[in-house]
């Protein structure tokens, strides 16, 4: 069996400091005493613990760069990037030109195995990540970024107990919002297309979202008109294909995120359907094309301006051994043509 390979919380409860005195130590910061640090290098040593020079050098050779990792979306377009990143990037880009800081772009594919992660290290003071590809597997290996002191934080879930730092919007909110909407204009039949599986949990949050509607409103969700789909105007339409064969009562679709709800738009066309006459259809994210469809798309826009500016701001503080809270952006509705009140 392969013996376990020690961690900076072994060397912490070895050494009696914590965590965090632990990765400064290993740095050789200069708030962390002379007598500290020799006491936590000889735990380091003793349990025959590997530093990650480049880790410890990270904020001792500071470069003014900040990384920006954007995960591929394989669903989207050619181009494998949500549009909805497009925005944030240009906030990001803004935020830190404020502060001073150039950005290093690089894009992340799904199937990596994390080494992008280590490369932005070595050439960046910290990391901002945007989306995050399959959850449970980032998860892990931000844990790792943890624990070999690297400072990043994430565009995605709010979520308790995660390891990390996390920025993102209120999901639940804004899909109960939303979900209201649908049901003040008249819609009593409201389909919700995404996939709420644990690799997606912010969809997941908008599911809460529609049913916590739906109950407050006194309604049942109809587990047929749900379709788990991935964020992609192709899977979009395909489930809203799906929905309308079924023969079920449906009047409206909430969509996890505008791409479906473009698809369904297309989807509602094909089988004759006129929006919003016959289908109310919504949506989430308010990316630039939302504006174009016909209609355009009532959607729940995300505030990417404060999304970029608090991103920035928190890793800097991340940087500087300073604490940050997870923060919870709110949503806004905005109401367009896919949606109006009937009867």
């Amino acid at each position: 069996m392969r013996a376990k390979r020690p961690t900076s919380f072994d060397i912490a409860e070895l050494a009696g400091v914590s965590q965090s005195t632990v990765s400064r130590a290993l740095r050789h910061d200069s708030m962390v005493s002379e007598d500290t640090r020799l006491k936590v290098e000889r735990a380091a040593r003793q349990l025959n613990y590997k530093v990650d020079v480049n880790a410890r050098n990270l904020r001792s050779q500071k470069t003014n760069t900040l990384a920006l990792l954007i995960y591929e979306d394989p669903g989207t377009s050619d181009s494998l990037i949500n549009p909805f990143f497009l925005a944030m990037l240009s906030s990001v880009t803004r935020a830190a030109a404020r502060h001073g800081y150039d950005l290093l772009v690089s894009f992340q594919q799904q199937s990596g195995e994390g080494n992008a992660d280590y490369a932005a290290s070595k050439r960046a003071d910290g990391i901002i990540f945007l989306g995050y590809g399959d959850y449970p597997s980032y998860i892990a290996r931000i844990a790792r970024l943890d624990e070999a002191g690297i400072p990043h934080i994430t565009w995605g879930p709010v979520l308790p107990g995660q390891p990390g730092h996390f920025i993102g919007s209120d999901n639940v909110q804004g899909a109960r919002e939303a979900v209201t909407h649908l049901i003040a204009a008249g819609r009593r039949h409201i389909g919700f297309i995404g996939d709420i599986s644990e690799n997606c949990p912010e969809f997941r949050d908008r599911h809460r979202g529609y049913l916590l509607a739906l109950e407050q409103a006194g309604l049942s969700a109809d587990p047929a008109l749900h379709l788990d789909a991935e964020a992609s105007e192709q899977d979009g339409h395909r489930a809203a294909l799906t929905l309308l064969d079924r023969g079920r009562p449906l009047d409206a679709i909430f969509a996890a995120c505008d791409l479906l709800a473009i698809g369904a738009l297309h989807g509602a066309r094909d089988r004759g359907l006129t929006v919003p006459g016959d289908l109310s259809i919504v949506g989430f994210d308010d990316i630039q094309a939302a504006l174009y469809t016909n209609p355009p798309l009532t959607t729940v826009r995300q505030d990417t301006e404060a999304a970029g500016r608090l991103l920035v701001e928190n890793l800097l503080r991340l940087m500087e051994d300073r604490p940050i809270d997870q923060t919870i952006i709110p949503t806004r509705l905005v109401v367009r043509g896919s949606c109006r009140r009937v009867g």
